[in-house]
């Protein structure tokens, strides 16, 4: 088993990793692939890190772009009151807030899948964001 210059095995800090991103945010994440990136030599680890930061990322932009649509509802509603209208489809703010309610939990599901797998230093496969990490760091 192969330990990280903390002392610990590299599957429980990419494990501690993932559920960093879970349960902690992105300070705490970011302190935790910021020390993978410039401290330890373990392509897995390294790979690991930077997945987990950009699945983080890839789910905070699809949320924000998907809050957007609620917001330009809510900016037609209040054009309309201004003039005594009256413009609010619930179905379409409620819809996107199901989509929004979705995205959470499949980033969930994947947090804790990776961080369940990286234990073992095992992966869970994503082609887009593996690819583009492959393509960035190399095999």
């Amino acid at each position: 088993m192969q330990r990280t210059k903390l002392g610990i095995s590299v599957g429980l800090l990419g494990a501690a990793i993932c559920f960093s991103g879970l349960f902690g945010g992105y300070l705490l994440t970011g302190v935790l692939v910021g020390y993978v990136l410039l401290f330890e030599e373990n392509i897995w680890l390294r790979k690991t890190a930077i997945k987990t930061l950009a699945l983080m990322m890839g789910f905070s932009l699809a949320s924000s772009v998907i809050g957007l649509f609620p917001s330009l509802i809510h900016i037609v509603d209040n054009i309309f009151m201004m003039f005594g209208g009256y413009f609010t489809p619930a179905f379409a703010i409620n819809f996107f807030a199901a989509v929004e309610t979705c995205l959470d939990m499949v980033k969930t599901i994947l947090l804790l899948m990776m961080g369940v797998k990286a234990i073992t230093q095992g992966t869970v496969a994503i082609p887009m964001i593996d690819n583009l990490i492959n393509k960035h760091m190399g095999n």
